[in-house]
């Protein structure tokens, strides 16, 4: 546990991240981001864990992005070119050959969003608000959602909402393929949980395989997929 994050571990390899700033409705600040960096490390090095799943503390929000009270300081500024730079944690999420289920509850906005996205899976319960509204407050999406709101949902509907800062709803989201599931807020956490558990139940070597076959193949051409294919086969082959 940290000072903005609950981390619980279960013996059977599934890990539930919290993010714990309630107050602030979840806001990401710098001292979050680092605490999530390390550790989104450790959960890399620990090999008792294979499933993570996120969730919001509160009953508001999951979260609702870049805590803005942190921007307009030179200090804050600073920073956070300096994490950009040094510290990619979207991208090394994204890298983590772990499954990660995000679950959505309440308003997911800004960076609150763009975590979810580097989920392989995102549940969301019926009041969940979605949206990318940075363009309004001065900024573009910062934390990645540029570029993978358009890779989960149809471009011209990740344009509304990037462009026009519109957000969706649970079942608009889901309608257009940003979450999976859409279920009742008192049945949220269960659904994360039955999916995670579903997925431990398959052999964990053969999952990281798979996984890694779909989030690498997918940017290479139809040929060089088949082939990264036809490797991670061999080594499945082998074990």
């Amino acid at each position: 546990m940290t000072e903005t994050l609950l981390y619980e571990k279960s013996s059977d390899g599934l890990a539930w991240i919290t993010v714990n700033r309630p107050e602030v409705l979840n806001a990401i600040n710098m001292q979050m981001r680092d605490e999530l960096w390390d550790l989104m490390h450790a959960v890399r090095d620990d090999p008792d864990v294979s499933v993570v799943i996120f969730k919001g503390a509160g009953d508001r929000a999951f979260s609702a992005g870049a805590d803005i009270s942190e921007f307009g300081t030179a200090p804050s500024y600073v920073e956070a070119r300096r994490a950009h730079r040094e510290r990619d944690l979207w991208g090394f999420m994204l890298s983590l050959n772990k499954v990660m289920i995000a679950a959505v509850h309440g308003f997911a906005l800004g960076a609150g969003i763009e975590l979810p996205m580097c989920c392989d899976f995102r549940i969301a319960s019926d009041d969940a608000r979605l949206g990318l509204p940075e363009v309004g407050l001065g900024y573009i999406p910062s934390a990645g959602g540029s570029q993978t709101l358009p890779r989960h949902i149809p471009p011209g509907i990740a344009m509304q909402m990037i462009l026009a800062g519109d957000p969706i709803d649970a079942e608009t989201a889901y309608r257009h393929g940003l979450v999976q599931r859409v279920v009742p807020r008192e049945r949220l956490y269960a659904e994360a949980e039955e999916l995670a558990r579903k997925v431990l139940a398959q052999p964990a070597a053969t999952v990281r395989l798979a996984k890694r076959a779909v989030v690498e193949g997918i940017e290479l051409p139809l040929a060089q997929g088949l082939a990264l294919e036809s490797r991670l086969v061999a080594q499945t082959a082998r074990r």
